[in-house]
């Protein structure tokens, strides 16, 4: 790793000033690759057994392991079994001799010539606390930083290695313009500002503030949302704003669910029920937690439609056919002597419940059924699981039609008055939220919209319908670091820094506040989310207050009741590390969720689909960076064996997929851990955005 050897350090600190090593130091073939991330240099490799431990014990993932004996021990991975792990970094990162080594930083620089500047990972919405080393202004790598309510040092490779997208050539660097033939070419800022005033005031105008719509937030941090949220209220004059994606579940439940849990309660609860997404592919670190905790006696019960990265620590394990999980429930809810063993380790408590979407084709109010049901269980704390980046914090700033800023809900009168004396005007019209809005332009009731860090037509269930959407709106402004596909069709694109090139803050899905820091510049002429809507509302005549980000957090904890009484100082790195869950004593959160049953009858299909997000997808972060680039699958459709057979399919042939919302032709891989009727379709891999939320599914072999 290039001089970065902890063993070598501690021996020169305070080993012997000779060496008494006088043979012939062993020479072996390098580097060794034991997986696309990792490289093995063996003649540096002590055999501590770091790196398998942490992979059998911590990862679950006992992929490499040592060979032979003696003088001849290697680490090696085995012949059919790759080191294909989530977690592979971390062995890189415990080394201690730098005999593990990383393909995207293996001697780009010395550690001694890097600069470190502590901050959070944007990955997902668990909040991991990393490292971002930089050499000549140019990020080199991340690291995990010891946390010990969140990540405890460990990151998943998506988040570790993310950053090569921070460097891509593919970023935006100056504001484009859609010219009179149709394409988008390179403009001045003055010149785009005025292109974006014009088009938006025009349709205001026209057809007043509620004919325009905001998408995004939950990319960037608390400040540029609480910036978006403020822009489109008060300068555009709408309530449709959305910071969930299609992703479905009530703001209220996200963010108000009453009694809230922590990540630590993890560790001191007697039984742990996750009724929600596959943790290991879409929050990789909270994995790592619930596997520790089921290790150290906790009870783990998995309710899923297929298998997931616990199932091996699961106490037990529950499939289900999607849309069929209402019936499940109130089999566990009333006492069916089939699940007795399940209902009497659910009744012990403390009892933590993990609740989200199983997939993208679950009724959203699934979810809280299962939460009204688990609240009611001994010492229970609930945890809402939403994967998106700050998607907690976004919406806490108030990024969606049903919340404004602190936790309160738009419905509130009380809370719209108390706005209303910060903010001055406040639409009242319904707002409405993703799915809503792409609706509302494809048939033309909607007529302009502002996108910011967002990418609907890969990123929302059904990305054909917002492509469609997107086609037909009059006029659409992007805000963003790449020019994705929901870019490409803007009128004007303006170019904004990414998390490691500006300073903010962020909230993790226990409503834990930690600071983003800058550590690098960013390319070209980007500017901040924040900054460049108080420019665009300057030009439309109005002002945000956006004029830097301790001003605009300043105005966070003044206007949203959750936030009040935090201060830039508690968040500072060092004793502040771990950042602090809101609210605190001096705050208030006006939302006291408490979910209800809404009574939901299953739905009964001849094949369902589940479809869900994976780890490695076809998103900004692996598109743009090579080395994740290369670990995202083929796309593929998943049967069970016997569904397979009875169809007359066979493994790896190639099926038509069809539901109401879309259709796609994809390979068929077979898997048993699928309930009998259900077909298995990666999110966002090539296919799964085309079909849409519908549960059932229809196929069709190709002959």
């Amino acid at each position: 790793r290039g001089g970065e050897c902890p063993l070598q350090d501690q021996t020169l600190s305070h080993g012997p000033g000779e060496s008494r090593f006088v043979e012939e130091k062993r020479h072996f073939e390098k580097p060794i690759p034991i997986s696309d991330l990792v490289l093995l240099d063996r003649e540096r490799c002590i055999l501590c057994a770091r790196c398998t431990r942490f992979s059998d014990e911590v990862s679950g993932d006992p992929l490499i392991e040592f060979q032979s004996r003696g003088n001849n021990t290697q680490v090696l991975t085995f012949p059919d079994e790759p080191f294909a792990s989530y977690f592979s970094g971390n062995t890189v990162q415990i080394c201690p001799v730098g005999a593990l080594t990383s393909k995207p930083y293996r001697f780009r620089a010395r550690p001694w010539d890097l600069e470190k500047t502590e901050s959070t990972c944007p990955h997902c919405s668990v909040g991991c606390s990393i490292e971002v080393h930089t050499s000549q202004n140019e990020v080199i790598r991340y690291q995990g930083v010891d946390n010990d309510d969140v990540n405890w040092g460990w990151l998943c490779d998506k988040g570790r290695y993310s950053f090569e997208s921070v460097n891509s050539a593919e970023r935006l660097d100056t504001p484009l313009i859609r010219n009179a033939s149709g394409q988008l070419e390179p403009a001045s800022w003055p010149d785009a500002m005025e292109a974006a005033a014009t088009g938006l005031a025009s349709i205001v105008e026209a057809h007043g503030g509620n004919s325009v719509a905001g998408i995004g937030g939950a990319r960037g941090s608390n400040e540029s949302a609480y910036a978006f949220g403020k822009f489109m209220r008060t300068i555009i004059g709408t309530n449709h704003l959305d910071a969930q994606l299609g992703d479905g579940l009530d703001p209220h439940f996200l963010v108000g669910s009453t009694p809230r849990g922590v990540i630590n309660d993890l560790d001191t609860a007697k039984t742990i029920v996750l009724w929600g997404p596959d943790l290991k592919e879409e929050l990789p670190v909270l994995y790592l937690r619930v596997r520790h905790a089921a290790q150290q006696g906790a009870k783990l019960i998995v309710i899923h439609p297929r298998r997931t990265g616990l199932d091996d620590r699961a106490t037990f394990k529950v499939v289900y056919k999607p849309g069929e999980g209402p019936a499940l429930l109130n089999k566990l809810v009333e006492g069916d002597p089939g699940l007795a063993e399940v209902r009497a380790a659910i009744n012990e408590g403390p009892v933590v419940g993990l609740v989200g979407r199983t997939g993208l084709t679950e009724d959203p109010r699934l979810a809280e059924a299962v939460a009204a049901f688990l609240r009611e269980l001994p010492k229970a704390t609930l945890m809402p699981l939403a994967r998106r980046s700050n998607v907690y914090g976004a919406l806490d700033m108030g990024v969606s039609p049903r919340l404004l800023p602190g936790r309160v809900s738009s419905a509130s009168e009380s809370g719209k008055a108390a706005l209303r004396e910060h903010w001055g005007s406040l639409p009242d019209d319904f707002g409405r939220d993703t799915i809503g809005i792409i609706d509302g332009l494809a048939d033309g009731h909607l007529k302009g919209l502002v996108m910011m860090g967002s990418d609907p037509v890969r990123d929302v269930p059904s990305g054909n319908r917002a492509a469609e959407a997107l086609s037909r709106a009059e006029f659409v402004v992007a805000i963003d670091t790449f020019l994705n596909d929901s870019a490409a069709a803007a009128d004007v694109v303006f170019p904004a820094l990414g998390f490691t090139e500006q300073e903010g803050t962020v909230t993790n899905l226990e409503g834990r506040v930690q600071k983003v820091t800058q550590a690098a510049p960013g390319p070209g002429q980007a500017r901040p989310d924040w900054s460049i809507l108080e420019d665009l509302a300057h030009r439309m005549g109005g002002s945000i207050g956006a004029t830097s980000v301790n001003v605009l957090f300043k105005e966070i904890v003044t206007v949203a009741p959750a936030y009040r009484g935090l201060t830039w100082v508690d968040l500072e790195f060092g004793e502040g590390r771990d950042g602090l869950v809101m609210p605190l004593e001096e705050g208030d959160q006006p939302i006291q969720y408490v979910a209800v049953d809404p009574g939901l009858a299953p739905t009964k299909a001849p094949l369902a689909l589940h479809s869900a997000r994976t780890l490695y997808d076809d998103g900004v972060h692996t598109r743009f960076g090579p080395s994740l680039e290369r670990l995202v699958g083929a796309p593929m459709a998943y049967l069970h064996p016997d569904d397979a057979a009875r169809l007359g399919i066979p493994d790896g042939g190639e099926v038509d997929v069809e539901t109401v919302q879309g259709s796609a032709r994809v390979q068929v891989g077979f898997d048993p851990s699928l309930a009998p009727g259900t077909v298995f379709v990666p999110f966002n891999q090539g296919i799964g955005q085309n079909l849409g939320s519908a549960v059932e599914v229809k196929l069709e072999v190709v002959s």
